[in-house]
């Protein structure tokens, strides 16, 4: 899952881009108002965290740009600002969720975890290919009942596939999906992920889901092409 956060504070955005990349997420950290609403009408998250007070527009205004863009993403609002009257004023500007600073990490990667069932219920909370499972709220995958044991990014690029099931990923977009780079063709930490991920995935387990489709990408499917 792709977050963006929105924090002018440099040392509360590392802090925040670190604890959720380490939490498995994909993060874009935009430092100012104007870039924060760039990237939240033109990017696919599936959460956003926005501070309030920011250079160049404060999060009310990039909050209600994002909503006027007809794009109903969770945002979840970050800020010193403790009174009533400011929580109000952001939940009614189409905010979420509400967390004050000075905050503990773990009361905001629980409120983010709530707020991701919320925003993606619409999509299953098991992920399912024969008899692979993926469970994106337990991050715990199983194929024919075995748990597989895999890191961060190999449980993002696992959903992606998952998600988009059938569908040849090109090594372009799974670059930005789960590693939120540029891809270079000169690398091949692309090919070096997936072929790690199949052994875990397909080895010694039939049908194998996971197939090169030659100079394009790669799919995850039950049936070959």
């Amino acid at each position: 899952m792709k977050i963006l956060v929105v924090e002018d504070e440099p040392k509360t955005g590392e802090y925040l881009r670190q604890g959720l990349t380490e939490a498995g997420f994909v993060v874009d950290l935009a430092r100012d108002g104007p870039d924060g609403m760039h990237l939240g009408q033109t990017g696919e998250y599936d959460l956003i965290i926005l501070d309030v007070m920011l250079p160049g527009l404060p999060g009310w205004q990039v909050l209600e740009g994002i909503r006027r863009a007809g794009i109903a993403v969770p945002v979840l609002f970050l800020t010193a600002r403790d009174r009533v009257e400011d929580r109000v004023k952001g939940l009614e500007a189409g905010a979420d969720d509400y967390l004050v600073k000075p905050f503990a990490f773990a009361e905001l990667l629980a409120r983010c975890r709530s707020l991701l069932r919320r925003g993606k219920s619409t999509e299953p909370e098991v992920l399912r290919a024969a008899d692979l499972e993926l469970d994106r709220l337990r991050r715990r995958v199983t194929r024919a009942g075995r748990r597989l044991d895999l890191t961060a990014k190999e449980f993002a690029l696992l959903e992606l596939l998952l998600r988009r099931r059938g569908e040849v990923l090109p090594r372009s977009l799974i670059a930005s999906q789960v590693w939120d780079m540029n891809f270079d063709s000169d690398t091949n930490v692309i090919d070096v992920a997936v072929r790690r991920l199949r052994a875990k995935v397909d080895e010694g387990f039939e049908p194998k889901l996971i197939r090169t489709v030659r100079g394009m990408g790669y799919v995850l499917e039950t049936e070959p092409g």
